[in-house]
């Protein structure tokens, strides 16, 4: 057994939809988690910069004795797990944008994938679509604005509403069947896209359940016997959505911590 915590790290909130199942899923394990919502979001940012944050944070983790990092976020996986892989000997988790789920489940042969610029522009999205995709149609969807609409706090307002139908209602007009959420912060946003006309028809493809099932794997041997875990969530900006998203995911009372870092 080793009672060492889990890390999980995103850009900001988002990363909570992947915590919530490493929860589920491993509910023995500790966890730490880390929002860089000083620097969200990082898709439109460099694979430089996202490299050279996630580095930060990654060494932050390891100073708290993680034994595995989850990288929450489908930009800073595209942009820096193969190098955090190469300066490391500690396991990493990623994400990938599921096209293969999406690919397995449409019946009319036309996937839409709603991502961050840095994941569409990422070797990930490349083989993945290339593997699973070939003989779909693929319909891509830079999600400009919806990160900002979540670390805000903003999601159920009508300007939230406006902007993501400018993104699905061609989608639907297109016949998309399957919508692939590209960013850990999109699921948060299902509930406002059920609101757009036909789009209670579409299902929606969350990565986050097979990353814990690939944490679970990865960390066999070394899971941890505490029955009662912590969690602590730490931040360089503003914490209170962090909270309030946390509140709204956790059926019941943990043994939790939110920390304010610099």
């Amino acid at each position: 057994m080793n009672n060492k915590p889990i890390g999980i790290f995103d850009s900001g909130v988002g990363g909570l939809s992947v915590w919530k199942e490493i929860v589920k899923t491993l509910p023995n394990e500790s966890i730490i988690y880390y929002a860089d919502s000083a620097n969200c979001p990082y898709g439109p940012k460099t694979v430089e910069t996202v490299q050279e944050l996630s580095l930060r944070i990654v060494n932050f983790l390891l100073e708290q004795d993680c034994k595995i990092i989850i990288i929450a976020c489908n930009t800073a996986t595209a942009a820096a797990i193969k190098m955090l892989r190469s300066k490391f000997n500690i396991p990493f988790v990623g994400l990938e944008p599921a096209i293969k789920p999406a690919a397995e489940n449409t019946k009319t042969g036309k996937i839409g994938i709603l991502a961050t610029e840095g994941t569409l522009k990422g070797n990930h999205y490349k083989k993945t679509s290339h593997e699973y995709a070939n003989g779909l149609d693929i319909y891509t969807q830079i999600g400009e604005g919806l990160v900002d609409i979540v670390e805000n706090d903003n999601i159920d307002s009508d300007s939230a509403l406006e902007l993501l139908k400018s993104y699905v209602e061609p989608m639907l007009k297109n016949d998309v069947d399957n919508l692939v959420l590209g960013c850990t912060h999109y699921p948060f946003l299902c509930d406002t896209i059920k609101k757009i006309e036909g789009a209670d028809k579409i299902n929606f493809i969350n990565p986050a359940p097979a990353v814990a099932i690939q944490t679970k794997r990865v960390i066999s041997g070394l899971e941890c016997d505490n029955k009662s875990p912590y969690y602590k969530f730490y931040s360089n900006s503003d914490i209170s959505t962090l909270k309030k998203i946390y509140s709204k995911i956790t059926p019941s009372e943990l043994n939790t911590e939110f920390i304010v870092v610099d």
